[in-house]
């Protein structure tokens, strides 16, 4: 897939970090550069040649001093090809490697072979990394990401039950296949400064040590040193020690996500990429995000799952007692990542978060891209554009809000903790409601949710948690909470209409991530909104449809208000209900089933999807600020939205 011209968004910082004390912008930012380090990490994981593209287009803006438009004067390319080459290397930065962080297809460079050769004469490293790299670049299969094939690569072949037998954690580890005297074997390389061979696969800079002066309390510097520790020896067990002392840094004023957090790029959903996030707090905003918090417990007993007298009303399903996390809104400094989340919900440890609970983020400065008015959706009709415009980035916000909050905080896992040992009555188990018979599955003693559901892990979890965000957002009360009523300027039944648009426009757009050659999904959100949008397609009785002129080769998004109440909100909770009990009984046939068959494509899906393929808009493209030492200060610089700022931000940071 040749690079489009991408929209590029400034994640803008300046404000927020003129707010810090001395003390912790010298934090922020050495947190900062230990994020920005792990970039190498992330290339290292995405591809082969990642790393070495990365070195080419940070030395060719050496080479001209980042004065792109001197290489076009001196005849050394043309304009249209060095404006191909630019989009590519902002692209390739903003994503951290050649497959697109949002349905991790490769994306190949528009600017011909010729040009990149004469531009890599300009040095003898430019030469040797041309070398290395103009055949990967280029070449296609693989499309993307996967399980390895004739048509996709991965880095993470199935060898997770024998390391699980090793007491091995995966999260942190890649595999590398070797053939000796005619001998196939795989060697597990663990992320780790120190190492017990002959060859180190990564090279970790001394991450913290420095930050570690600057700490605003003791939990900042003890959870450092668990990261120092589990970045020198790789021991994952340290690492989740680390994320028990960081969740009860509640609200700091700098906040950060360091290590190897989400599977989404591992076929098996295992295997974590690495990413870097350093983050300031927005107090007011915190404020009224906690406002929700303090209030979780009344909208829990609202979800389909709760009712009756047993738990206080919440069931069999869900924690005896929610245990208000820390919510806070946050503007990114530095996200180190190979995609720009606009909300997070950490610890990824089912065990770590019912034991000593977990954080939720939104980050402002990537939600506000949201709210730009120039976005087009070609799957509203243009009549609506406008109040789909005005309403989108209020619903936007909130759905978020309650997916992470309410979706990923929720639920209680049916677990035999040890053998004979259960966090339930065996002799009376709970009720499943699907079938309105005692459950007959459960997690056995060492069993986990992403080692039991593996592939389907994921995209469970985000499409779990995007139903019980859009279940909420018709609740009067909730609405009100957030300041929405019928008097308002957006009012509360203009953000349940277009969360339904939403839920439509967005299970359109995830079809622009299903490769029908080989029947995969490229991404786990992408599978998620497909499931829901089939869902209200199939089981709402009309509160949705899809009016697809194949002349036209158009597909717009109609919602029936009057429908979304007594149908629409039953079908996603109905879906709902079932997702939460297959997750919570580790019951990963029926899960299996039921989601596949919801977002199987097929017939006339394939046929919107060819459409959706053809209207499929540029990836969008993230520019972020540096910060840089000033004698006791330090300063912080920002860059223009253009394929050229990026690339200077990334040289700037010199990693």
């Amino acid at each position: 897939m040749a690079v489009p011209r991408p929209p590029i968004h400034n994640l803008t910082i300046e404000g927020p970090f003129s707010t810090l004390s001395v003390k912790e912008k010298r934090y922020a930012h050495h947190m900062a550069r230990a994020a920005w380090h792990g970039s190498r990490i992330i290339l290292r994981q995405v591809s082969p040649e990642s790393d070495d593209v990365f070195d080419f287009i940070i030395e060719l803006y050496r080479s001209c001093s980042g004065d792109w438009d001197a290489l076009v004067a001196e005849g050394s390319i043309s304009q249209g090809e060095c404006d191909a080459l630019l989009d590519y290397a902002a692209t390739f930065l903003s994503n951290i490697g050649n497959y697109y962080g949002s349905g991790d297809q490769k994306f190949v460079p528009s600017v011909s072979s010729a040009a990149l050769e004469h531009l890599s004469k300009r040095s003898s490293r430019l030469e040797a990394l041309y070398n290395s790299i103009h055949d990967a670049i280029s070449t296609v299969p693989p499309y993307g990401l996967g399980f390895p094939s004739d048509k996709a690569q991965s880095a993470s072949p199935a060898v997770s039950c024998l390391l699980e037998e090793h007491s091995i954690l995966p999260e942190n580890t890649r595999l590398r296949k070797r053939v000796n005297a005619g001998k196939l074997t795989f060697e597990v390389l663990q992320a780790s400064v120190e190492h017990n061979a002959a060859y180190v696969e990564l090279d970790l800079p001394h991450l913290g040590a420095v930050a570690m002066k600057y700490t605003a309390n003791e939990n900042q510097a003890l959870f450092l040193s668990q990261y120092i520790a589990s970045f020198k020896s790789g021991d994952l067990e340290t690492y989740r020690d680390s994320q028990r002392t960081w969740v009860k840094d509640k609200t700091p004023r700098v906040e950060n996500i360091l290590g190897f957090v989400e599977p989404y790029r591992d076929p098996y959903g295992i295997r974590a990429e690495f990413e870097g996030l350093v983050a300031i707090t927005d107090l007011e905003e915190t404020r009224m995000l906690m406002k929700l918090v303090e209030n979780s417990s009344i909208f829990i007993k609202r979800l389909p799952w709760a009712g009756g007298s047993e738990n206080d009303g919440k069931g069999p399903y869900e924690k005896a007692l929610f245990e208000p996390p820390g919510f806070t809104s946050i503007h990114t400094l530095a996200y180190c990542s190979s995609i720009i989340f606009p909300g997070i919900n950490l610890p990824n440890y089912n065990d770590i978060r019912e034991q000593c609970g977990f954080k939720n983020v939104i980050i402002a400065n990537r939600m506000s891209a949201e709210s730009n008015k120039a976005h087009c959706n070609p799957f509203v009709d243009p009549a609506d554009l406008n109040s789909f415009q005005k309403a989108k980035y209020p619903a936007y916000y909130w759905w978020v809000v309650l997916h992470e909050l309410l979706g990923h905080g929720t639920g209680r896992m049916m677990v035999e903790t040890s053998p004979g040992n259960f966090n339930f009555d065996k002799d009376r188990p709970p009720i499943n409601p699907l079938s309105g018979e005692p459950i007959t599955t459960w997690y056995k003693p060492g069993q986990t949710w992403t080692g039991q559901f593996g592939d389907l892990a994921t995209t469970v979890d985000e499409c779990r948690a995007e139903l019980v965000g859009a279940y909420l957002m018709d609740d009067v009360e909730l609405l009100k909470l957030f300041g929405y009523d019928e008097n308002s300027d957006v009012t509360a039944s203009d953000l349940t209409y277009n969360t339904y648009m939403q839920l439509g426009t967005d299970g359109l757009r995830g079809l622009g991530n299903f490769n029908a050659e080989h029947g995969k999904w490229g991404q786990a959100h992408s599978r998620a909104h497909f499931a829901i949008l089939k869902c209200l397609l199939t089981d709402g009785d009309g509160c949705v449809m899809v009016e697809h002129d194949p002349e036209a080769k158009s597909l717009i998004i109609r919602v029936d208000r009057s429908k979304i109440g007594p149908h629409g909100k039953p079908a996603l909770g109905r879906m709902l209900l079932r997702l939460h009990i297959y997750r919570c009984t580790a019951d990963v046939q029926a899960c299996r089933q039921y989601y596949e068959e919801l977002s199987c494509v097929d017939g006339e899906y394939l046929k919107w999807r060819e459409i959706v393929h053809a209207k499929k808009a540029p990836n969008w493209v993230f520019v972020q600020a540096n910060t840089f030492l000033q004698g006791e200060d330090v300063v912080i610089k920002e860059y223009e939205p253009t394929p050229k700022g990026v690339i200077q931000s990334w040289a700037e940071r010199n990693i």
